[in-house]
């Protein structure tokens, strides 16, 4: 073998070497995810439903991990300033996302044009919870109860003002399935955020309120809003009192606002495991579950595989209704 033969064999043999050290390396790398503090994005303030939620989570997942799991606000736009940070941000693992059904499900076919593509800027790495939207009124409405509340509605279309959220939210379209299924129509009033929504509920400067549990759970335990229906396929535990929309005959009328976890899309495979179980066994912990049930939270624990078809199914449903109710937010 010449010396020009000798060189270039060499050459692969060291090449060879290399990618095999690599190759080892990669999962003994993985094994040790993390090795410094992950950040946990929510597209909502601090004290709402979604923080809440990522607290208690990340807290559990920061304990069995050993890093700190660091919750980074960053609300506006109905989470579409967060969504597009996490889709922009490294995909290395130490960025996460609560990405709720706004970010997953509904933006993309409110919106024109966004700065996020939901289906393929994010990797999904499993569910965590979900809350009924529950059809409430003022203390002073004088509604005491879901057959009023029909009766009501029925007898005067469009006299009775409803707040939500904001127009496009969770709770706006699960208004807008309501109105549809039952035959009845309200006065939409959007607020900009669930908050200054449910101060004017309890207020009487509006009658009706659609209304997540996580943000007004104290206000429904203090009997400063009267909880009249819930849009659920089973009654909320946490109101057993409260008739489903079901049962009174809206078969179709079923809304929750629910919360995923993802990463950015570049985020790899191994280390999206690790996420996902790291996920999984923070939500069967018994503690973190009695918090969440607490705070109006159904724990809602599920795989990648399984929020892929959740979330599929939750787009072609919603997609549909918002085409069809002709819901533009662009």
């Amino acid at each position: 073998m010449n010396a020009g033969k000798k060189t270039l064999a060499l050459a692969a043999a060291l090449v060879a070497v290399s990618a095999s050290m690599f190759a080892l390396d990669a999962p003994a790398q993985t094994a040790a995810f993390p090795t410094k503090p992950v950040r946990w994005v929510v597209g909502y303030p601090a004290g709402g439903g979604t923080d809440f939620l990522a607290r208690t989570v990340g807290a559990q997942v920061s304990q069995q991990v050993g890093q700190p799991v660091l919750v980074d606000n960053k609300p506006g736009a109905g989470a579409i300033i967060a969504s597009e940070n996490v889709a922009r941000a490294p995909g290395d693992g130490y960025t996460v996302f609560s990405a709720d059904n706004g970010v997953l499900v509904y933006n993309p076919a409110l919106y024109k044009k966004l700065p996020y593509d939901a289906e393929k800027d994010f990797a999904l790495i499993g569910m965590m919870g979900r809350s009924p939207l529950i059809l409430t009124a003022a203390p002073n409405a004088g509604i005491a109860d879901a057959k009023a509340l029909l009766a009501a509605l029925k007898a005067s279309p469009g006299k009775y003002s409803i707040a939500t959220p904001g127009t496009g939210s969770p709770h706006h379209l699960a208004l807008e399935l309501f109105q549809r299924e039952a035959g009845v129509s309200m006065l939409h009033v959007p607020y900009k955020g669930g908050a200054p929504a449910l101060q004017d509920l309890m207020g009487g400067q509006v009658a009706l309120m659609m209304l997540d549990l996580p943000s007004g759970v104290s206000a429904v335990k203090a009997g400063k809003v009267v909880p009249l229906l819930a849009m659920s396929a089973e009654r909320v535990p946490q109101l057993p009192n409260i008739p489903t929309a079901k049962e009174l005959g809206f078969a179709n009328v079923e809304a929750y606002t629910w919360q995923g976890f993802v990463a950015p899309a570049a985020t790899p495979k191994e280390v999206q495991a690790k996420l996902g179980a790291e996920l999984q066994k923070a939500m069967a912990d018994g503690g973190v579950r009695q918090k969440l049930y607490d705070a109006g939270w159904e724990a809602r624990p599920a795989d990648a595989a399984e929020m892929a078809r959740y979330t599929d199914a939750e787009r072609r449903k919603w997609h549909a209704l918002i085409k069809a109710r002709d819901i533009k937010l662009d």
